[in-house]
């Protein structure tokens, strides 16, 4: 088979994330590219939880509504999903629990009964179930065995034995979706967060400072449980005010630190985002955008905070704003976020999205080309003044301790020594000062790759998007011969590439996962001209068919 979607589903607290895991898990040791995409709602136990793992032996970042093999772990599962399947569609599901009169390409296990029995808890039968579905592909059991072994920390041994005897059960089934081991090796699978973690690792990050919210919370997590392998410390203090205060002052002592939040926490961080602005403290703010206003839909996604990053914030103050859209990109640009902060010595903002944030994907990134920038650092001769004007608006860096400067960091506006002025000529020059910073990164990134293309690039119907909302967009473009520009770089937006690109397309389509269009008004706002827009916001991300319907429809 060249690819096989996999719906797993049951409720909160029947371990469904993990089982999604130990089966991309599995395909991923066949050499397939993996995508898994979780949906939960905000809840400790209960509601419907379900992943779908979908795996190809092409590149792939987004998953379909086509399943090809659903595993039931309740009933519900099976009416909440019946639209996705197909006439061949192969239903798993636990016989103890669901009742089916019509067999036909149907495999009942009686899960709950085999694990009482083996002394097992309830959250074992996922492990059934991974039994029964690699037997009906046809895999090696020694490679579920060693899955297992590599994934539960208790009673190895039984969940191996009840595992077994779903496998038999399964390789009795006659289907036609047979494995193949794929030219292409293993790769490591990451989530987005992870791969924005380890690229701010890589990008010199020594402190990252975190209260836990929904869809950046990973993050927190998984550097928290790696910090001496890392060599960083984590912090989670009381409030997203005090995250990053905290940060703040530990980049004025010296320290690469960053931040990560989501819509709530990012709206309490706001006055601190100007200090950063005023005083000039290199920090790096993770928002993971999800619905809003106010809570939302807490575990869902959304592409609604583009204008609040670029915005945010009271007076005027150059900034950065960059918006990965896949694991590679949210690895290099995160560690890119980094670098640039501290050679602009500006705030900037990593805009990710519970889709890219969440979601799991083969890993095909070098951390070679990791690219590096170089502070202005302080050489010691003279007077030290924090702010000193310069023709770029980016002053030397010192940090307290120096024998020779006295450093001085202020929220007031001030003078190049950082003392407090309400002069009107000397506030000037502040503002002229920081703007100057905003031509020196336009002028910067002139030699960065700050848009990609995708698809026919001879194309006369482009479609133009950004964010995780690429990974459906491109399998769609390559599907109906159209081009896709995406900006890697929301603020300053690189308008005059994109016009480039967009040079010759007679139609151009936007998509994006907001109500209100955020992206194309910021595109209309630098005279770049939309002629069709396509908005999802129900908390979903679009799905290959779904969009590519929608976007016959807009190019006709």
């Amino acid at each position: 088979m060249s690819e096989i979607s996999i719906l797993i589903g049951g409720q909160a607290g029947d371990g469904i994330k993990q089982s999604g895991n130990i089966i991309a898990r599995l395909l991923n040791r066949y050499g397939y590219f993996i995508f898994v995409y979780e949906d939960y709602p905000s809840l400790i136990r209960g509601g419907h939880n379900f992943a779908i793992v979908r795996a190809s032996d092409k590149k792939i970042l987004s998953h379909e509504n086509k399943i090809d093999i659903l595993i039931a772990l309740n009933k519900e599962t099976i009416e909440k999903h019946r639209q996705k399947l197909s006439k061949d569609s192969i239903i798993i599901f636990d016989s103890d629990e669901i009742q089916i009169e019509d067999n036909t390409n149907k495999i009942g296990v009686p899960m709950t009964k085999t694990v009482k029995d083996n002394g097992l808890p309830q959250i074992a039968r996922n492990n059934i179930a991974f039994g029964v579905l690699a037997g009906v592909i046809n895999s090696d059991f020694k490679k579920v065995q060693d899955i297992i072994k590599a994934t539960i920390k208790k009673d190895i041994e039984k969940n191996i034995e009840v595992a077994r005897t779903g496998f038999e059960t399964g390789n009795k089934f006659k289907s036609k979706l047979k494995i193949k081991t794929n030219s292409e090796s293993p790769k490591p699978l990451l989530t987005g967060n992870e791969a924005i973690a380890l690229g701010l690792v890589k990008g010199g990050m020594k402190l990252y400072v975190a209260y836990p919210m929904t869809p950046s919370s990973s993050i927190l997590h998984y550097l928290a449980g790696n910090e001496e392998t890392f060599g960083i410390r984590t912090v989670h203090p009381e409030t997203e005010i005090a995250v990053i205060g905290i940060a703040e002052g530990a980049v004025y002592a010296g320290l690469k630190s960053a931040v990560g939040t989501s819509g709530g926490g990012f709206a309490l961080m706001v006055e601190h985002l100007s200090l950063a602005g005023q005083a000039e403290i290199p920090i790096v703010i993770v928002l993971a955008q999800r619905p809003g206003p106010a809570t939302g839909v807490p575990t869902y996604t959304e592409q609604g905070d583009l204008f609040f990053s670029i915005f945010a914030g009271h007076g005027e103050f150059p900034r950065i704003v960059i918006a990965p859209g896949d694991i590679e990109e949210a690895f290099y640009l995160s560690a890119d976020a980094m670098n640039l902060a501290w050679k602009f010595q500006v705030p900037v903002i990593i805009l990710s999205d519970k889709h890219l944030s969440e979601s799991t994907f083969s890993f095909t990134g070098d951390e070679e080309k990791i690219r590096t920038e170089e502070s202005v650092l302080w050489k010691g001769k003279g007077n030290y003044k924090r702010y000193l004007y310069t023709e770029d608006g980016i002053s030397p860096l010192a940090f307290p301790g120096d024998p020779e400067a006295i450093v001085k960091v202020n929220s007031y506006e001030h003078d190049e020594y950082g003392v407090t002025t309400e002069e009107p000529e000397i506030v000037a020059k502040g503002h002229e000062k920081r703007l100057r910073k905003m031509e020196t990164i336009r002028e910067n990134l002139k030699s960065t790759e700050t848009v990609k293309v995708y698809g026919n690039r001879n194309s006369r119907n482009c479609i133009i998007t950004w964010g995780s909302t690429k990974g459906a967009v491109i399998e769609v473009a390559e599907d109906l011969g159209l081009k896709v520009v995406q900006p890697l770089y929301m603020h300053p937006l690189p308008h005059k590439k994109i016009k480039e690109e967009l040079k010759g397309c007679n139609k151009v389509v936007s998509v994006e996962v907001n109500s209100t269009a955020q992206f194309t008004t910021w595109l209309s706002y630098h005279g770049i001209k939309v002629n069709e827009r396509i908005l999802k916001y129900d908390g979903r991300p679009f799905t290959f068919s779904e969009l590519k319907a929608k976007v016959k429809e807009a190019i006709k």
